[in-house]
């Protein structure tokens, strides 16, 4: 991750790192409907936006830095001609920022031509890079992306193409959600744990695939489904169908919990249940296990919205007296990057995306619900800033356990040393953030809301312990790691 990341605007939260698409149609090109998708998964990554497509005949691409309103306009768009396109919208925990690493990534080879686009971090990228250059293969970036790219064209110059991405699939190791075009045909990939979202869904006349179904809500499709762990799907040229290959199977899966919490948008729909009313019940369960009855209950915009409803819904029902209420207000024209080159102005950062709204808050007991604490230097200034608005309490409740160790399966997240719960209890946190209470969400209630076991869940940077198989960390499962096989050609 880039240092200092975390201090930006996007306030202590963990970030995601990409969201991927691929459409098929039937005559129309791909481009705009892969567009206009792209823009639903803004929010999954906003350094880098990319389309790859396919005219039957050769490849096309643009891939620019920046948010995908600023990477495209529509003469770009009108040159990516084809049917058949996917698209990637990137902010990067593995790899460099800059354009070498930007995605989809697109190679020519003897077989034909391939794009890919990958949401998640694979655990053994270095030994399949190392491998696959020792004989002969020249990488243009350090994303493990390419890895992923260089060693299925390696296998389908041996295999078709449902055998070259089962064999890729027993290779590689991590996390990982993909679309692929290979010449004109789309296909998904998710990993055998399910690890990172990917959903299928039907147009009029053909399919996409994307990280969330708000991206086929975008483009006035279905949702079909969410494609499986361990699932390859290909969609058929001409936009009339799908075909469905079980590759790989796993007796868990580790859906990131954090997809419910914070990543995905409340109006996508994850396993048929829709993250909206999920949070909300994350915001009864919160009540349950540690409400207190304030004059008001109030969320950190926008991510602590459907949690405080939940919780003050909850609240009411037990007879508390708790009101739910707008007590931030969020300046949305502010970006990722604004220039913070001082402690001071970092902490202006604050006062620049949230502002208090006084009549809320002045001269009333307030309990403000967020969804997570990294490093807890946002919490503390806006404690500040709700006392100085004249709050007479601050409690602070979280919608997840504490974040207490790091990710390594695509989340932007600090290291041990920089999380605050990595060694400290909730009450020496909230002492430090100023705070009159702190409670975190039990991870139990966690998969009560989700209604998921735990065992079908990451949740390692909550306990430690993860669901593949990393170097100097536990595992919470029995994992066989894929041999490292050296490349045959």
């Amino acid at each position: 991750m880039s240092p200092g990341r975390e201090d930006g605007p996007e306030f202590d939260h963990p970030t995601e790192k990409c969201g991927v698409v691929g459409v098929s149609l039937a005559e129309r090109d791909a481009a705009f409907p892969t567009y206009y998708a792209l823009y639903a998964l803004q929010h999954r990554g906003q350094e880098s936006a990319g389309i790859v497509t396919h005219d039957g005949f050769q490849q096309h691409q643009h891939v620019e830095m920046g948010l995908v309103g600023d990477a495209f306009d529509e003469s770009d768009i009108e040159e990516l001609v084809g049917s058949a396109g996917i698209g990637h919208v990137r902010y990067p925990t593995a790899g460099s920022v800059d354009k070498s690493c930007a995605q989809p990534f697109s190679v020519s080879f003897k077989g034909g031509a391939l794009g890919l686009s990958h949401n998640g971090n694979l655990v053994n990228a270095d030994e399949i890079r190392d491998d696959l250059a020792s004989s002969g293969h020249a990488f243009t970036s350090d994303g493990d992306t390419e890895v992923i790219a260089h060693d299925l064209a390696r296998n389908l110059l041996d295999e078709d193409l449902v055998a070259a991405v089962e064999t890729t699939m027993h290779r590689v190791h991590g996390s990982y959600s993909l679309t692929i075009m290979h010449d004109d045909t789309v296909l998904g990939v998710r990993d055998p744990l399910g690890n990172r979202p990917l959903v299928l869904g039907e147009l009029d006349d053909g399919y996409v695939l994307a990280s969330e179904s708000a991206a086929i809500d975008t483009l006035g499709g279905e949702l079909v489904r969410d494609v499986r762990p361990g699932e390859l799907v290909v969609l058929h040229e001409d936009g009339e169908g799908y075909d469905s290959h079980q590759l790989v199977e796993a007796e868990n899966t580790a859906n990131c919990f954090f997809e419910y919490v914070y990543f995905a948008r409340p109006d996508s729909v994850i396993d048929d249940e829709l993250v909206y009313e999920v949070r909300r019940e994350l915001g009864r369960q919160l009540w349950a296990e540690n409400g207190v009855d304030t004059d008001v209950v109030m969320p950190v915009p926008d991510s602590g919205r459907a949690f405080a409803s939940g919780y003050a819904e909850a609240g009411q029902n037990d007879g508390a007296t708790v009101e739910f209420a707008e007590g931030l207000m969020k300046n949305r024209y502010v970006g990722r990057t604004f220039i913070m080159p001082t402690q001071e102005a970092r902490e202006q950062a604050v006062r620049l995306k949230l502002n208090p709204i006084k009549s809320t808050v002045e001269g009333r007991t307030v309990t403000v619900i967020d969804d997570s604490i990294v490093r807890g230097t946002t919490s503390s200034q806006l404690v500040d800033l709700l006392y100085e608005a004249g709050a007479e309490e601050v409690h602070v409740r979280i919608g997840a356990p504490p974040i207490s160790a790091p990710c390594y399966m695509g989340i932007d997240m600090a290291t041990r040393d920089e999380l605050i719960a990595a060694d400290k209890t909730a009450s020496e946190i909230a002492d430090e953030i100023g705070a009159d209470s702190l409670s975190y969400l039990s991870l139990d209630a966690v998969t009560t809301a989700i209604g998921r076991s735990q065992a079908d869940l990451c949740a390692g940077c909550v306990t430690g312990e993860y669901p593949y198989d990393i170097p100097g960390e536990a595992t919470d499962r029995e994992i066989e790691r894929p041999a490292e096989a050296p490349a045959d050609d």
